[in-house]
């Protein structure tokens, strides 16, 4: 007699990068290591986290700065989570209005989302628009703890330009967004695909820049795991994360695109025709003059340790979280942050299937400018780059002297 399968009820957005866990069950990963996941689909990362307070779910596909706030007691409904694996890296895209895109496009001499272009000539849009004294552009966000937010507003202070006299920042769920900008209810947004090759394909809107072209790449989502449910199942969750692990590798492969574009373009997951899947899941999105321009590092599901919960990255989130004023930083607030990220659950659950995994917790963030291989725990392991358009980088070891340089500099 067969054992029985473990329930796991998790949570998702419909976005392309919850392919991993989608997968993981579709094809049965999930089932050979013991487990019956239970996806449940949400229309808002607030829903996904109230869920998870109210253990309604026991796991999430989730914004990677999320648990790190709910760990800090931010926002409400605050649950313990754990991070034990990352869900890939980039996919997000930075959407504008086919009106905003006309002003742009008076100072941007290619089209190739390239972030530092972009940036000046929206630069130049919004001093026009300061002496005009028009109202500040409306930028579509999917949480206030999100990626998104923290690395459009990275971007944005570069060239000078904040988040309240200059642009105004909305929370819509990633769904909203491209009907949002159609209605001309935002001037532009930034999310997880497919949401702006949906607005680009409909004539609504055009891809500016990509999160792969602001911070190559950069971390999204990650595997949100409640503390209380993870002390409770110990012997479970290695077998999840070896799942989506499995799942990931697969997803990665270039001959399962379509397959994979038809798994998500059912109605129960991203519910999108194929079509509008297949230019991220081909790393293709389509520029402002109509051609597809491959962007290297857009998504990764697993290769490049793209699963790997680096440390250095819950705590560029909390740099953001301090220095957008959600929370003031303190020696106790980093260690929360950095702890929860948990790259020993993720080196136990992996290791045993021969996974190359670093050998280090963190690692400097922007210091790669091209393909490094680093120390792993069973040999070398392909990184990077990781570079952020402004050629900044990032030590975990400085973090108040990274805080302190942004007094000066936006």
């Amino acid at each position: 007699m067969s054992k029985a399968l473990t329930q796991v009820r998790a949570g998702f957005i419909p976005l392309v990068d919850a392919a991993s866990m989608i997968v993981a069950k579709e094809l049965g990963y999930a089932e050979a290591e013991g487990i019956d996941l239970v996806l449940a689909k949400e229309t808002s990362w607030a829903t996904i986290r109230d869920r998870l307070a109210v253990a309604h779910l026991d796991v999430a596909h989730i914004l990677a700065p999320m648990p790190v706030a709910a760990n800090l007691g931010l926002g409400p409904l605050s649950t313990p989570m754990v991070v034990p694996m990352a869900l890939g890296t980039g996919a997000n895209s930075v959407t504008v209005s086919n009106g905003l895109w006309t002003a742009l496009s008076e100072f941007i001499a290619a089209a190739d989302f390239d972030a530092g272009n972009t940036l000046e000539a929206l630069a130049k849009v919004v001093e026009q628009r300061r002496q005009r004294k028009d109202p500040p552009l409306k930028l579509g966000i999917v949480h206030q703890f999100s990626a998104h937010h923290y690395q459009l507003a990275y971007w944005l202070a570069k060239a000078g330009i904040n988040t309240i006299d200059d642009v105004s920042l909305v929370i819509l769920p990633p769904p909203l967004l491209p009907d949002a900008l159609a209605s001309g209810s935002i001037d532009g947004f930034c999310a997880g695909e497919p949401w702006g090759t949906v607005a680009a394909f409909a004539g609504t809107g055009v891809i500016l820049t990509t999160n792969a072209h602001i911070w190559r790449n950069s971390p999204e989502k990650v595997l949100g795991v409640r503390k209380e449910w993870m002390e409770t199942h110990p012997d479970v969750l290695p077998g999840l994360i070896r799942a989506i692990y499995r799942a990931a590798q697969w997803c990665d492969a270039t001959e399962h695109q379509d397959e994979l574009a038809r798994i998500l373009a059912r109605s129960e997951y991203v519910g999108q025709q194929a079509q509008l899947l297949r230019p991220c899941l081909s790393r293709r999105l389509k520029a402002p003059n109509g051609q597809y321009v491959h962007v290297d590092g857009f998504l990764n599901f697993a290769s490049k340790a793209a699963t790997f919960p680096w440390r250095s990255h819950a705590l560029w989130f909390y740099s953001q979280i301090v220095r957008w004023g959600q929370a003031q930083y303190s020696e106790e607030g980093a260690a929360i942050a950095r702890d929860t990220y948990r790259p020993d659950i993720y080196r136990a659950a992996v290791e045993p299937m021969g996974v190359e995994v670093p050998s280090a917790n963190s690692k400097v963030e922007g210091a790669l400018s091209g393909e490094t291989l680093t120390g792993a725990t069973q040999g070398k392991l392909s990184l990077g780059p990781d570079k952020f358009f402004d050629g900044s980088v990032f030590d975990p070891e400085r973090l108040e002297d990274y805080l302190a340089s942004f007094k000066t500099t936006s």
